[in-house]
């Protein structure tokens, strides 16, 4: 497995950092408007080529997977191209903006016969897997309640008015899609689709959710999730069933472990995770379904990740129009 990275930001900082230390290789890496930066990292991490320009990169490069980590507005033109190209695509939460590009997305990756990824870290960790095995010992689940909220780095900035894309409706910033996103994830990858989705969000001046809770109902059960990026919270995932409980350990963003409380027994404490790198277990997943062609795991991978996309249209939809600017 080898990779072009493209894009300079902290996303791609934390990628290189673990891809360092695993048995997969950098090729290349790419930068629109900051090659400085592309070529620091070149130095950094000893990466053969910089490229400017993408149409290039994608006819030049002999990587076979791409690793978007670009806004969330541009996820979908880069991966669409990598796709055309016949590269394998790795693509940074939120797979793209609405449900619609997610799923040409997901078509065109099988009509080409190459393979894409949503990285989203804690599903592709043992412990996750685990918990999935575990959730029947609970009983009849009843409720849910997961809170992601980590006070923005840019917030300042941002009472400021001073707006990065990280809180830039335009660029589908905010709360909902950059936090409470691994939230989403978290519930739908266990428990599908959900019957009903709304969202109640503190909506800052310029039109982007700040902060917010979507409400998920299923037939016998409902979900509460939150994501702020104007407060902080110990994160905290919770599952609650007739029998008893599930509590991770740090939230569903990373799922470091859980408690497994069942009624009148003993707490079963769960740490099966084998890598220190919060970003490694996935990158390994990944490089195993390509090398092994396990088109199956992927598809069952892309199904959560259409599915989040259309609860988080369904989310964005319920914010009064006028509220969120797009």
């Amino acid at each position: 497995m080898k990779v072009a990275m493209i894009g300079t930001g902290f996303i791609v900082h934390e990628a290189l950092k673990c891809i360092n230390d695993l048995p997969i290789d950098v090729g290349a890496i790419y930068a629109k408007h900051n090659l400085q930066a592309a070529k620091q990292l070149q130095a950094q991490y000893q990466i053969p080529h910089v490229y400017s320009d993408y149409d290039q990169l994608l006819q030049e490069t002999d990587c076979d997977v791409i690793y978007i980590g670009l806004v969330n507005t541009a996820h979908y033109s880069y991966a669409k191209k990598a796709l055309l190209a016949d590269k394998h695509v790795i693509i940074e939460k939120p797979f793209c903006i609405n449900a619609k590009q997610s799923k040409e997305i997901i078509t065109l990756a099988k009509q080409k016969h190459v393979f894409v990824f949503e990285a989203v870290r804690p599903l592709h960790t043992p412990n996750y897997q685990q918990l999935r095995e575990d959730i029947h010992k609970i009983g009849q689940i009843k409720c849910i309640q997961c809170n992601y909220s980590q006070y923005s780095s840019r917030y300042d900035r941002y009472k400021k008015q001073d707006v990065l894309p990280a809180l830039d409706p335009k660029f589908y910033g905010g709360a909902l899609y950059d936090i409470n996103v691994y939230n989403l994830n978290f519930v739908v990858s266990l428990f599908g689709k959900p019957d009903t989705v709304s969202y109640h969000a503190n909506i800052g001046f310029n039109g982007v959710d700040t902060s917010g809770t979507v409400l998920l109902t299923y037939p016998d059960f409902y979900a509460v999730c939150t994501g702020a990026k104007d407060a902080e919270s110990p994160a905290y995932a919770i599952i609650q069933g007739d029998h008893g409980t599930i509590n991770l350990d740090g939230g569903a963003n990373l799922i470091q472990g859980y408690h497994l409380c069942i009624r009148n027994q003993e707490i079963q404490d769960v740490y099966l995770n084998t890598q220190s790198n919060w970003m490694a277990h996935e990158f390994l997943d990944f490089k195993e379904m390509l090398e092994t062609n396990n088109v199956t795991k992927m598809e069952s991978y892309l199904e959560i990740s259409q599915n989040v996309m259309e609860t988080l249209d369904q989310a964005i939809a319920t914010i009064p129009y006028g509220q969120r600017k797009q």
